[in-house]
C-alpha cells in the first residue's frame, strides 16, 4: 500500500511539470519579420506556381504576342475561363462591340472582362463600355502587361473571368 500512496502523491507533481513543459514561457519577445517586407508583390504572385494543367496561365508577353502554358501565340487573344482563341483586332481602335459579340452568347457570363489595351492604357469608347455592361460584365481596361497578371490572379481564384488582349506592341 505504501507504493500506491507514493504514486498517487506523485501524480499531481507530474501533471504540473507536464503543464510547464507544454507552455514554456518565451524568453525573447521579439516578433517575426513580416514576409510582405521580404518579398515584392511580383514575387508573392509568382509563388503561386502550382496551377492545374487545364487552367490557362500567362507566362510572358512580347511586342507581338503572349506565352500561355508554355506555348507562344502571335497576335491578339480572347480568353474566356480556360478557353483561348485568336482575336481579330490588331490595335485598340479595332476593339468594337462587334469584335466582342461572342459575349452575347457565352454562358456562364464572366464576372469581369479585362481589356488589355497594348502598351498604354486607352480611354474606352462609351458605346463599347455600354455594350460590355449590357452583357452583365464589369470592365477593367489596363495595359496588356497588367491585364495578363490580373487575369492569372482572378483565374487562379476560381472566378469566371474573361480577357481581350492586344499584344504589348499594339498601338
Amino acid at each position: 500500500m505504501g507504493l500506491r500512496a507514493r504514486g498517487v502523491g506523485a501524480l499531481p507533481n507530474l501533471i504540473r511539470s507536464l503543464r510547464k513543459e507544454a507552455h514554456p514561457k518565451p524568453t525573447n519577445q521579439q516578433s517575426l519579420p513580416s514576409l510582405r517586407r521580404a518579398f515584392s508583390l511580383y514575387d508573392q504572385i509568382n509563388l503561386i506556381d502550382n496551377v492545374p494543367d487545364d487552367q490557362l496561365r500567362f507566362q510572358r508577353y512580347t511586342e507581338t504576342g503572349f506565352r500561355v502554358n508554355g506555348v507562344d501565340y502571335e497576335g491578339s487573344l480572347l480568353c474566356v475561363g480556360n478557353m483561348l482563341m485568336s482575336w481579330a483586332p490588331t490595335k485598340f481602335s479595332h476593339v468594337t462591340p462587334d469584335s466582342l459579340s461572342i459575349f452575347q452568347i457565352v454562358r456562364p457570363i464572366p464576372e469581369i472582362l479585362i481589356l488589355g489595351t497594348g502598351r498604354n492604357i486607352e480611354p474606352v469608347d462609351p458605346e463599347l463600355r455600354h455594350f460590355i455592361r449590357s452583357t452583365g460584365m464589369k470592365l477593367e481596361a489596363v495595359d496588356s502587361r497588367n491585364a495578363i497578371s490580373t487575369y492569372n490572379i482572378l483565374n487562379e481564384e476560381g472566378r469566371i473571368v474573361a480577357a481581350a488582349l492586344l499584344p504589348y506592341g499594339a498601338s
